[in-house]
């Protein structure tokens, strides 16, 4: 059986750092410099496991002998792709587009290691509350949104935002964490 000499997290996210270290991962993280493109011919399944692809196979290329992890999470509202928001404005069209409804947000992971890329998704149904303006206006100066796609963070001020959830809590934050820790051991059990 082949062992990774070490953990690549091709990512930025602090939330993807965070929760790969909860777990118990030792890792070195590395960026990519992949242009995140939205594909509208893409399905969401497809769009977020091709950026993570992307990510994954871009790091991988300097770091032979190391599994690399690459990510990308969307949120989806009525088929339609919800990324970061552009500005504040853009951020309340979102925040207005999810209140009171419900969303899917997916997380696609590709691990890149031995030659090899094993990617897969995962999709968590989340409902919000109804929210008024203020709410929004709020919730948007508070600069939590800049970064988040859909316009909110599950695990921060965005909480209250969130009336619950169907599926993996992780996945919402940015990375599924159990299917990542199960997805890991068949590949490097397979080496």
């Amino acid at each position: 059986m082949m062992r990774a000499e070490k953990i690549i997290l091709a990512s930025a996210s602090p939330r993807r750092r965070e929760l790969l270290a909860q777990a118990g991962f030792e890792f070195e993280v590395v960026t990519s410099d992949v242009d995140e493109v939205i594909d509208p011919s893409l399905t969401p399944e497809k769009l977020v496991m091709s950026l993570a692809r992307q990510k994954a196979q871009a790091v991988a290329a300097d770091y032979s002998g190391c599994a690399v992890i690459g990510a990308d999470t969307v949120v989806v509202l009525d088929s339609r792709v919800l990324g970061k928001p552009k500005d504040e404005a853009d951020a309340v069209r979102m925040l207005e587009s999810l209140s009171g409804r419900t969303h899917e947000v997916y997380t696609g992971v590709c691990i890149a290691f031995g030659g090899e890329t094993h990617s897969f998704f995962e999709c968590t149904r989340v409902k919000f509350c109804e929210l008024d303006g203020e709410q929004i206006k709020a919730y948007v100066a508070t600069g939590e949104p800049r970064d988040k796609a859909g316009a909110y963070g599950i695990q921060g001020k965005g909480c209250v935002l969130v009336e619950g959830i169907e599926g993996d809590y992780f996945n919402v934050v940015g990375f599924p964490v159990s299917r990542f820790c199960r997805e890991y051991k068949k590949l490097v059990d397979k080496q």
